[in-house]
């Protein structure tokens, strides 16, 4: 524990008294005028007492044990979500003791944070514990490391404070905004999926996969009719179908530095981030694998599809510390890397931001990989190009924006129709749109039976 003693207000202000007496007491000497003996001995006897009080003071001081401090903080905390941190203090000592509170936030390069009520006075009540609170906002996400925290103790006569650094280590790590996610479940998928802005079509036919066998009812298709089985029973019955199951999809994930632009308070990476844990939950509840591949980050990262509602955890776990870097994005690589791992068929989302500089490396890049798997690409586009489109033009340099604008939009449109002419489907979307059309057009898919 490593202590720091420094003076209060209070010693300070005697000690300013004491110097103004000196000072007047030299110029009475000057003037060799007034009582200088006894002004000389009621100043020396002043400091004397100062000095003994504040030493005494200051001796105690150094000798109180500091008090326990436990930090009571969830293992997992939500970007962009407040969350409350508890601190427990505890100590044995026979009479009240004053301080005042602060913990040092989250120790590391990246672990950013908002905080509110972090410094708190508070007295300690004999043989008692005491309890104080603040809130925390992760604006970023990784693993929080707290590795100390700081009290400052007041000596009896409030001469002397004392600062200590306590080591009380805790950790939690800050995942997406999931609990959208898991708050999902109190309520059926379908409705769930229809209040956040997802719309399934109407289906065309039946699934691929059989079900059961059924009675016979009005409105099913002849087709739907098990003559066997109607034979057998000698009543109509018919065949179910549901959609086809235990397909696997694999996100394709850009770190690189194209996704660290900014809309509001979260990146383009945390944006396509959220939008396949989202597309990965519906996917679990399908009954389908899901599995993610990133490519430009520090360290390139790949989770193999699985099904289950463990999944879901389990790739939390694995991107909840990406962060994007300063990396161009190299897709041959990435995607001969997917190829080599992946060898099942699955529906394979690139989430990217294209580029007309993109077109040669892409596009081969993406038809090699369709002839193995289904490809979707959604491509992020930054909204203050739409703001920069719809504003009126009324001075100059809005009018150059405005042509830049959309110069840059149709050379960008430009690359997508040249990946749809070649069956490539493209998502060519705003950041906080991505989740629901990723969604919609899945489930579009998966009705129709073309993943």
């Amino acid at each position: 524990m490593k202590q720091l003693l420094k003076p209060s207000k209070r010693l300070l202000w005697w000690l300013a008294t004491l110097t103004a007496f000196a000072t007047v007491l030299g110029i009475f000497q000057a003037l060799n005028r007034g009582p200088i003996a006894r002004l000389d001995g009621v100043f020396w006897a002043l400091v004397c007492v100062i000095g003994a009080l504040g030493l005494l003071d200051a001796l105690w001081l150094w000798r109180l044990r500091s008090p326990r401090v436990q930090r009571h903080l969830p293992g997992s905390l939500a970007l962009g979500r407040w969350c409350e941190v508890r601190l427990t203090l505890e100590h044995d000592l026979r009479r009240s003791v004053a301080l005042a509170l602060i913990d040092h936030g989250p120790q590391g390069p990246g672990n950013h944070c908002d905080v509110e009520y972090l410094t708190q006075d508070t007295v300690l009540r004999p043989q008692r514990n005491a309890q104080l609170t603040y809130r925390l906002r992760p604006t970023s996400r990784g693993l929080f490391t707290f590795e100390r925290i700081e009290i400052q103790l007041r000596s009896p006569l409030r001469l002397w404070l004392s600062r200590r650094y306590l080591p009380v280590f805790s950790s939690a790590r800050v995942y997406p905004d999931f609990a959208r996610l898991h708050n999902g479940q109190l309520l059926a998928v379908d409705n769930w999926l229809s209040r956040i802005g997802i719309r399934q079509r109407q289906r065309r036919g039946l699934g691929l996969e059989f079900n059961q066998l059924r009675e016979f009812r009005e409105g099913d298709s002849l087709r739907q009719i098990d003559w066997k089985a109607t034979a057998r029973q000698r009543t109509p019955i018919a065949r179910e179908y549901q959609d086809e199951r235990d397909q696997q999809i694999v996100f394709a994930l850009d770190c690189g530095r194209r996704m660290r632009s900014q809309d509001g308070e979260l990146t383009h990476f945390d944006h396509a981030l959220n939008a396949c844990l989202l597309l990965g939950y519906v996917a679990l509840r399908q009954g389908d694998a899901v599995g993610v591949s990133t490519f430009a980050a520090q360290k390139d990262r790949h989770l193999a599809p699985v099904k289950g509602a463990a999944q879901l955890n389990v790739l939390l776990n694995h991107v909840y510390d990406l962060n994007s870097t300063q990396r161009p994005a190299d897709y041959s690589g990435a995607i001969r890397q997917l190829l080599i791992r992946q060898k099942r068929r699955a529906l394979v989302v690139l989430v990217t931001n294209l580029r007309d500089e993109d077109d040669e490396d892409l596009l081969g890049a993406v038809k090699r990989l369709s002839r193995h798997h289904r490809v979707l690409v959604a491509s992020l586009r930054e909204e203050v190009l739409d703001e920069v489109r719809q504003a009126p033009v009324q001075t100059w340099q809005q009018a150059l924006d405005y042509c830049g604008t959309v110069d840059f939009l149709n050379a960008r449109a430009s690359l997508h129709e040249r990946l749809t002419a070649h069956g490539i489907p493209v998502l060519d979307v705003r950041p906080a749109e991505l989740g629901p059309q990723l969604v919609s057009r899945y489930l579009s898919w998966k009705k129709a039976g073309t993943l």
